[in-house]
């Protein structure tokens, strides 16, 4: 019961963690990026 649980836990932090790179990568950032927009090709928010 306990691998259930501990299994259920780690599904839902790693969808909030998808979920958060989803919502980042729609607004502009990306963690190729870094924020240096000198090199990231013009796809940061000046």
């Amino acid at each position: 019961m306990g691998t259930v649980i501990v299994g259920a836990v780690l599904a839902g932090i790693v969808a909030l963690i998808i979920r958060k790179m989803v919502h980042d990568k729609k607004n502009g950032k990306s963690l190729q990026c870094g924020g240096d927009c000198g090199n990231c090709g013009g796809h940061c928010e000046r």
